[in-house]
């Protein structure tokens, strides 16, 4: 009897808010409430609550002939229960008949097994504890996020206590061999890898509603029948799929809840193949080769690698900035800051920045809330500044803090010195030398609390100038009116006037508000005039405004 593994991704990160420039150092919340709250309400009600439901009742229908899988990242499970609790119920209730497993994986959906080893392994036990808490079941199998994988990462997973783990059955790893046996590490034979058969998956992922494809539309009969196809030697198909498939980015009404509540019927009835579990398949299953992966690969675009996220500058910039700060977090016992470097971790932050729009464009340009990737970029740099700069001072706070409870506990074990009672002279009390300590003291202190503050106002102005450069002609809509004006009195009148034939009205409007009468009858008459004017010329002019708003902020 053959095996297919049905594995569903549940994840969502906690998106972030436009954050300026001018927030670094003022405003410490990062977050877009009112879009994450929006997001998980409706992919809940169109994917989440009714996906339960069904594998609910096909659970019921089927007994434990059926069964399905599931990890669940931590921030979605945060979001969830703050804006969709029923949902954490039905993840509770499918928990509850012994036939779901739920997978181990980062807390934050994080790229922590390519920054830093201990942040990986903290991660990971954070996301078991909190599956076992709240669903019952210590976690067996390991998914990294987005099955990322290589010899490394499967030493690390090992060193934790895992024996399996699931990830891509590449084909430039595989080769000529198929991803439908089970396979083990070569580095550490004992990890065993499911490997997920990405033509299979991505058929129903991708596929599944597009008319032009030949092979719509899909039914479940016909998926059987590809199953019945697969070599008969071959002993495992794994089926890997994010769970907003159904419903969400396959809409219930291409059929995608027909097609999956009729699989269990064709499957069990018209083949040989029955639904298990990566722990039950590690169980029963060996090895029939090792694979050695010595680059890591992931289930993602068309190259199965890493460059969704670690494929240009901006995001090695972002990557390398974030986890540089991973042994100074490490001292502090801060619940805010902790939970903002969880959230700044999270890989969709580094996937809005991909520049990749050739093959897999429409995947990136469907999931990525930001205009483009450079936007995308500049927004998360600003939040990281900001966040950086809360983490030096953190610091800064825990060694005043330690060097007053050191002084403290000095002078506690101190001998105590017998003083000599004080001699009184024409009414005044004089004691020998205390005047002359007092005045040490209060100046040693003084010299302590400015080294404080300027270590701390030296970082501030460090971090601003590495985003300095972050800065560009948008931001103008985020200064004042004074500010504005003094710009537009620097600069020739038919700069503004050529600047703003590529603005956006709510940036022009801004702008017109500030000038003269005199200025301002000038730049309408010249607008009429440069109705024509090539995008170079109108760029020129927005970087020359651009360069006076650095001057003026700088």
């Amino acid at each position: 009897m053959r095996s297919i593994c049905l594995y569903f991704q549940v994840h969502q990160p906690f998106r972030l808010r436009t954050y300026r420039f001018f927030n670094i150092g003022d405003d410490h919340h990062y977050y877009d409430d009112y879009q994450n709250r929006q997001i998980i309400r409706r992919v809940a009600e169109k994917c989440y609550l009714p996906a339960n439901k069904m594998m609910l009742d096909l659970i019921r229908e089927y007994g434990t002939a059926f069964k399905a899988n599931f990890s669940v990242s931590g921030t979605a499970l945060e979001q969830l229960q703050q804006y969709a609790p029923e949902v954490i119920q039905g993840f509770k209730q499918l928990a509850k008949t012994g036939c779901v497993e739920f997978l181990a994986e980062t807390y934050s959906h994080s790229l922590a097994s390519l920054g830093n080893r201990e942040e990986f392994v903290r991660q990971v036990k954070r996301h078991s504890d909190t599956i076992e808490l709240l669903f019952g079941q210590k976690p067996q199998t390991f998914h990294n996020s987005e099955l990322i994988y290589s010899d490394g990462i499967g030493e690390m997973v090992t060193d934790m206590g895992f024996t399996s783990l699931m990830t891509e059955g590449a084909k430039h790893i595989l080769g000529w061999k198929s991803p439908n046996y089970m396979y083990c590490s070569a580095r550490n034979p004992k990890l065993k890898l499911l490997l997920r058969n990405f033509r299979l998956s991505d058929d129903i992922a991708f596929r599944f509603s597009t008319q032009g494809w030949p092979e719509w539309p899909l039914t479940a009969e016909k998926f059987t029948g590809w199953l019945n196809r697969i070599e008969p030697r071959e002993e495992v198909v794994n089926v890997f799929i994010d769970y907003e498939t159904i419903g969400e980015r396959q809409w219930k009404e291409t059929g995608i809840f027909e097609f999956f509540k009729a699989l269990p019927k064709f499957v069990l009835s018209k083949s040989n193949f029955r639904f298990s579990t990566p722990a039950e398949l590690t169980h029963i299953l060996q090895p029939v080769a090792q694979l050695h992966v010595a680059h890591p690969i992931s289930w993602a675009d068309e190259e199965r690698d890493l460059t969704s996220w670690l494929g240009n500058e901006l995001q090695d910039e972002a990557f390398s900035k974030l986890y540089a700060l991973t042994e100074r977090i490490q001292t502090l016992d801060d619940p805010a800051i902790e939970r903002d470097w969880q959230y700044l971790q999270t890989s969709d932050h580094f996937y809005y920045m991909c520049t990749k729009w050739f093959s897999d464009g429409t995947v990136h340009k469907y999931f990525n809330p930001y205009p483009s990737p450079y936007e995308a970029f500049i927004n998360y740099m600003n939040v990281l500044s900001d966040f950086t700069i809360r983490v030096d001072e953190a610091i800064a706070r825990k060694r005043t803090s330690g060097l007053k409870s050191k002084s403290k506990e000095q002078k506690e074990k101190a001998p105590k010195v017998v003083r000599k009672a004080p001699r009184t002279t024409t009414g005044k009390l004089i004691e020998e030398g205390h005047v002359k300590k007092l005045t040490t003291i209060k100046a040693a202190k003084t010299r302590a609390e400015n080294a404080r503050k300027a270590a701390v106002k030296t970082t501030k102005e460090e971090v601003a100038e590495k985003v300095f450069k972050s800065l560009n002609f948008d931001d103008i809509i985020t200064l004042s009116d004074s500010k504005i004006k003094k710009i537009i009195k620097s600069i020739e009148i038919e700069t503004v006037s050529a600047a703003m034939k590529g603005a956006n009205k709510e940036l022009r409007e801004k702008v017109e508000k500030n000038l003269g009468k005199r200025a301002l009858k000038t730049y309408k008459e010249l607008l009429q005039q440069i109705k024509t004017i090539s995008e170079s010329e109108i760029k020129k002019s927005q970087k020359l405004i651009e360069k006076q708003i650095k001057l003026l902020t700088k």
